[in-house]
């Protein structure tokens, strides 16, 4: 497990270095909300690597998650 400073700037800059976070955002972004089954299926991952990278950016602030069961929808907290 890698682990980030407690620094919230620090958190979005070392969530922010990572190309596929980065794009995890850019689809957010382009959409209203998604599931994180519809985030993680143009990645060649698997889903827990998905949700790992989903745990930075919600950690850092920069993305939300709600969950309406069975489905958790993920939208930018810009």
């Amino acid at each position: 497990m890698v682990y980030y400073s407690a620094d919230p700037l620090d958190r979005t800059f070392a969530a922010l270095a990572d190309p596929t976070r980065r794009a995890l955002l850019s689809r957010l972004e382009a959409s209203d909300g998604l599931s994180i089954s519809d985030l993680a299926k143009p990645f060649d991952m698997s889903l827990p690597a998905v949700m790992k990278h989903i745990d930075v950016l919600a950690d850092a602030g920069l993305m939300t998650r709600s969950k309406a069961r069975p489905t958790v929808t993920c939208r930018v907290n810009a």
